[in-house]
Formats: C-alpha cells, sequence, structure tokens
C-alpha cells in the first residue's frame, strides 16, 4: 500500500506528527510518500517515484484550509483524503490529534467509508476553468462601489444581485463563507447549491438554494473601472469584465473524502458552531 502525507508546515507540531506516522506506517509495510519539498524534509520518497494510480490515501496535516489547498496542488490525484486537525476540530479535517494512531489502524484495516462530494466548475469564453469543493465568491474586487450580478437559471431570468458580491457554494461548503454571510447549513451529500449574497443593497435579497443539476449563468454588468473577481475555494482566481458570460454548473468531477465510523457530521457541527442542547 502506498500513502501520501501532507504536512501543513505552519502549523506547530505538525513535522513531529509527521515522522511518527511515518514511522507507524513503515512499520506496517506501508510506503509513504509526499510532494517534492515535503519530501526532502520527511526524508521521504517523493510522488514523482510512484504510480500515482497506486496511491490508495492521501493523509492531510492541519486544518480545511489544508485540506483545499491539498486538492487544488493535486488535483491529479483521486485517491480519497484523510484530515488530522492540527488546530480547532474542522468540518472535514475532523481527526483530532489523539486519534491519530487508532484512526490508522482502522484505516488499515477498511473501517471507514468514502464520501463522494460533489464539485463545482466555472466556464467563461477566455479563461480556464476553475474548480471548487467549497464554494465560488464572486466579489467586486477592487471596485468600492456594490456591483450588480445578473443571474439566469438555466437560461430563465433569476434575479440582478446589488450587493459586494455572491458566494455560491456547495453543501460542502455551506459551513464556511456562506454561512458567514447568512446562508444555511446544507448535509453534505446532497447536491445542490447555495446562492447567498454578500451584504446585499436590498435586505429582501436571501439565500436560495437550488439543485445541482441546474446550470446557473452570471454576468457582471457595471460600466466600471476594474474587473470583478471570482474565486474558487479560497485558491485559484480570475477576473471578469463587463458583460462577460460566466456559467457555474456541477461537474464531473469529485472530491473523495475518508469519514470513519466513530467519527459523525453531525457531532462535529454541534461542536463547531458550539450548540448547548443536549439529549435526554
Amino acid at each position: 500500500m502506498i500513502i501520501a502525507l501532507f504536512p501543513n508546515e505552519d502549523k506547530k507540531k505538525t513535522i513531529e506528527l509527521s515522522n511518527k506516522i511515518i514511522d507507524f506506517l513503515k512499520q506496517k509495510k506501508i510506503t509513504v510518500v509526499s510532494d517534492a519539498s515535503k519530501s526532502q524534509l520527511l526524508k521521504i520518497p517523493p510522488i514523482s517515484s510512484v504510480n500515482p494510480e497506486e496511491i490508495r490515501f492521501l493523509i492531510s496535516l492541519g486544518g480545511d484550509g489544508t485540506i483545499l489547498r491539498l486538492y487544488h496542488q493535486h488535483s491529479e490525484l483521486e485517491a480519497p483524503i484523510l484530515g488530522i486537525n492540527m488546530g480547532n476540530l474542522g468540518f472535514m479535517a475532523d481527526v483530532p490529534i489523539e486519534d491519530v494512531f487508532v484512526t490508522l489502524d482502522d484505516l488499515i484495516a477498511g473501517n471507514f467509508t468514502v464520501e463522494e462530494r460533489m464539485v463545482m466548475s466555472t466556464t467563461t469564453k477566455s479563461k480556464k476553468p476553475l474548480y471548487a469543493v467549497n464554494d465560488l465568491v464572486i466579489h467586486r474586487g477592487a471596485n468600492s462601489s456594490l456591483i450588480e450580478l445578473e443571474l439566469h437559471v438555466d437560461h430563465q431570468y433569476f434575479n440582478t444581485f446589488v450587493a459586494d458580491g455572491l458566494v455560491i457554494a456547495t453543501p460542502n461548503g455551506s459551513t464556511a463563507y456562506s454561512l458567514a454571510a447568512g446562508g444555511p447549513i446544507l448535509s453534505p451529500q446532497l447536491d445542490a447549491y447555495v446562492i447567498t449574497p454578500i451584504s446585499p443593497h436590498t435586505i429582501s435579497n436571501r439565500p436560495v438554494v437550488l439543485d445541482a443539476s441546474h446550470t446557473i449563468h452570471l454576468t457582471y454588468m457595471n460600466d466600471y473601472k476594474h474587473p470583478i473577481e471570482i474565486r474558487a475555494d479560497g485558491n485559484d482566481s480570475c477576473q471578469i469584465k463587463k458583460d462577460e458570460p460566466v456559467k457555474i454548473a456541477k461537474c464531473s468531477k469529485k472530491f473523495r473524502l475518508v469519514k470513519l465510523k466513530r467519527h459523525d457530521y453531525f457531532s462535529v457541527l454541534r461542536t463547531k458552531l458550539g450548540w448547548s442542547g443536549k439529549m435526554h
């Protein structure tokens, strides 16, 4: 078995824990690799030395942001991701440090499931597509005033939003920027979009949930000096000029996440959001 390890070097004690994980997996006769820079630091082979199709799991040490960067930087790797959290509990990185080695035992023994979550893509006439596991944020960028964004759903006019921008989130991303902007929480297994205005001019502009079978067409309408920005998962971005059409749709890519039987989504949700309800 081959496992690829991706520590976030900005997190304290990550390299120390990575070395312990490497020693543990080597004792189980498992080959551990990493990307070029981290492989030198950890004294393990680089990913380039193995067939990427033979990598069984990707292990991320950090937080949810570390998982998203891993997905974007290594989109060629299709193995499911296991997230070990090195700070506050994450929605995707939901394995606490104290559970690391019992979790690895579960992983090796097959005591897990793999969840496949939807990914969105953007298409324009002149730019390469952007892919988002969490959200696409359409923002006014360098413009000092609110912008007008005209939306069509399946070529039917939906609304023109006057706002700082929009968050178009997947269910996986509904607990991120969309939630902070007032959007609802969706179960991550759903196939849907959440369209959440950012500081809308009209208070009646509320978040909307659409089935992911729909296609969203977006157009920036203002004659402002500066283009607007679309950013995917806080990583890749592009700029959009006036009247430049953007298509947003569910794509064939999947985000694959290892889920262990000892951890459940609703427990993480209660902990992260500080809910105080108790079971009688």
